[in-house]
C-alpha cells in the first residue's frame, strides 16, 4: 500500500512534511470558532512543480487537499477535513514590481502587509488591506475576496487582481490573465478564482494592480450618543462627492475594548466614526456636524492617524478582553448592504440582538455597507449564536445585501448562501456553482466540503 507521506517526502524532501501531532494541530484551526478534522499530513511545497506533482499524486489517489495561507479564515475555509494541509508559505516572494505598467507580481505565501510595506518604497500600494494584513497572504486574500479598511475608495480584491498562475487538481499549471489593465478574452476565468475559497485551482502567484499612495490629509473622530444617528453619513458624504479614503465605525462594547489605548472617548458616547480624507476635508467636516454628532476630532498628525488604525485594525482581538468569561469565544459575523441602507439594517439588527439576550459588538467598514456583529458565545450557545447570524444575514439581504462581504462562505456560512438563494429565487445560482467546480475538479480533491456541498 502506497504511503502518502513518504510520495511527499519525495517530492518536497522530508523535512516539508510534517506528521507530528505537535507540529500539525496549529493546522486543525483557523481563526474561526471552527476545528477541523487532523490531517494525514502537511506538505510546504516550494515551487509551482512542487505543487503540481502533490495534486497529480492526491487526484490520482482521491486524497482531499486543504490549502491554507496565514490560517486568518473567520469561516473555516481553510481547516481540514483529514486528507493533507498544503500550506503554501515557501511562496514568501515578490518577484516584480513595474511602476510604469503598474503592477506587481507576487507569489501567493506573501503577506498582504509585507507587500505594501515593499511597495511603499516606491510611493505605490495594493489597495485591499484587510485588518490581519500582518498574516493575510495574497492567495488567502484573492480566494476570499478580501476587502479592508480601504474599502470606500477602493473597493475589495476582485478590482485589482490581473492575472494568476494556477495549478488545477490534477497538477495542470495554467495562467488566467496577463499583466495588461484592460482584456476581452471571453470567459474571466481570473476573476472566477476570486472568492473561489481553494475549491477550483491552487493560486501559486498572482499579477496585481497597484495604484499611487494617496495623501491622507485629515482624520475625523466623530463621535455619537446613539447608533442611529450616523447610518447616514456615508450617503451624506457620496451625494456630495466627498469620498473618504476610509470610513470605519465602532459600537459603545468596540470602543470600550481600545479605549485604554490612547483614545479618550466623550462620557456619552455610544458610537464613533472613523473617517480619513485625502481631499475636500472642509467640505467633509461640514457635512459631518451636520450629522448631529457630539463631538467631531480633527488629526492632522500621520503618527497619530496610524495608531488609531491599528487600534481598528487590532479591534477583533482587543474584543476578547470585553468576554464575560475566559470560555466565550467571539463568532464574527460579515454582511453587507448598499450604504444608503445602512441605518435602517443596523436599527434591525440591534433589535435582533435584544431579543436574542446575547452580547454582541458592531463595527465594520461603513463605507462600503460592511458590518461585523461579534457574538459573544459561551460552549452551550453556539447555536444560538449560529441562529443570530441567520437572521442578521437575512435583515441584509431583505435590504438588497449580501450574507458575506469578504470573510467567504467556507464552511460556517453554506446554509446562509442556501437561504439568500432562495430568498431571491436564484437557487439556479447554487447549481451552476456546482457545474463549475465539476468542471475544474471532478474528484472534488480541493477544500472538500467548503462554500458548496
Amino acid at each position: 500500500m502506497m504511503s502518502v507521506t513518504n510520495e511527499l517526502a519525495k517530492i518536497v524532501g522530508k523535512e516539508y512534511v510534517l506528521t507530528k501531532y505537535e507540529d500539525i494541530v496549529p493546522y486543525v484551526k483557523d481563526a474561526s470558532y471552527i476545528e477541523g478534522k487532523k490531517p494525514i499530513a502537511v506538505v510546504i511545497p516550494g515551487s509551482t512543480s512542487e505543487v503540481s506533482k502533490i495534486l497529480k499524486l492526491c487526484y490520482d489517489n482521491n486524497i482531499p487537499v486543504y490549502v491554507r495561507g496565514g490560517g486568518t479564515s473567520l469561516t473555516g475555509s481553510s481547516v481540514p477535513e483529514g486528507g493533507i494541509v498544503m500550506s503554501m508559505l515557501r511562496f514568501d516572494k515578490i518577484l516584480e514590481v513595474n511602476i510604469k505598467d503598474r503592477y506587481v507580481i507576487a507569489e501567493a505565501g506573501v503577506r498582504v502587509g509585507e507587500l505594501n510595506a515593499y511597495l511603499e518604497r516606491y510611493g505605490y500600494m495594493y489597495p485591499p488591506d484587510p485588518a490581519s494584513d500582518i498574516a493575510a497572504t495574497v492567495g488567502g486574500s484573492i480566494n476570499t475576496n478580501a476587502g479592508g479598511v480601504r474599502g470606500a475608495k477602493y473597493g475589495a480584491t476582485k478590482e485589482w487582481v490581473l492575472g494568476l498562475e494556477v495549478v488545477l487538481p490534477d497538477g495542470t499549471v495554467t495562467q488566467f490573465g496577463e499583466k495588461t489593465l484592460k482584456r476581452s478574452e471571453g470567459y474571466d476565468l481570473t476573476a472566477l478564482m476570486v472568492g473561489s475559497e481553494g475549491t477550483l485551482a491552487v493560486i501559486t502567484k498572482a499579477i496585481l494592480k497597484i495604484a499611487p499612495l494617496p495623501k491622507r490629509d485629515t482624520m475625523f473622530l466623530v463621535f455619537y450618543d446613539s447608533y442611529k444617528k450616523f447610518g447616514d453619513v456615508i450617503g451624506t458624504l457620496n451625494e456630495r462627492g466627498l469620498i473618504p479614503l476610509t470610513a470605519e465605525f465602532l459600537d459603545e462594547i468596540s470602543m470600550d475594548a481600545v479605549k485604554g489605548y490612547g483614545i479618550p472617548y466623550p462620557d456619552k458616547a455610544k458610537a464613533l466614526l472613523i473617517i480619513i480624507t485625502s481631499e475636500n476635508s472642509d467640505e467633509t467636516l461640514k457635512a459631518l456636524k451636520e450629522t448631529d454628532p457630539i463631538e467631531v476630532r480633527t488629526i492632522k498628525d500621520q503618527a497619530e492617524m496610524d495608531n488609531a488604525m491599528k487600534l481598528r485594525k487590532g479591534l477583533y482581538s482587543s474584543l476578547l478582553l470585553e468576554r464575560d468569561k475566559p470560555e466565550q469565544k467571539v463568532i464574527i459575523g460579515d454582511i453587507v448592504v448598499p450604504p444608503s441602507k445602512i441605518s435602517e439594517t443596523i436599527d434591525e439588527i440591534y433589535r435582533a440582538i435584544q431579543s436574542s439576550g446575547m452580547k454582541v459588538s458592531i463595527f465594520g467598514h461603513i463605507g462600503d455597507g460592511n458590518v461585523h456583529l461579534n457574538i459573544f458565545t459561551g460552549p452551550n450557545e453556539i447555536d444560538k449564536a449560529k441562529e443570530l447570524l441567520l437572521e442578521t444575514a437575512m435583515i441584509a439581504v431583505k435590504h438588497g445585501g449580501c450574507v458575506s462581504a469578504e470573510h467567504g462562505i467556507g464552511l460556517e456560512k453554506k446554509e446562509l448562501l442556501q437561504k439568500e438563494f432562495a430568498y431571491r429565487g436564484n437557487q439556479i445560482n447554487l447549481e451552476l456553482m456546482k457545474k463549475i467546480k465539476n468542471v475544474f475538479d471532478p474528484r472534488d480533491i480541493l477544500n472538500r466540503g467548503k462554500l458548496i456541498e
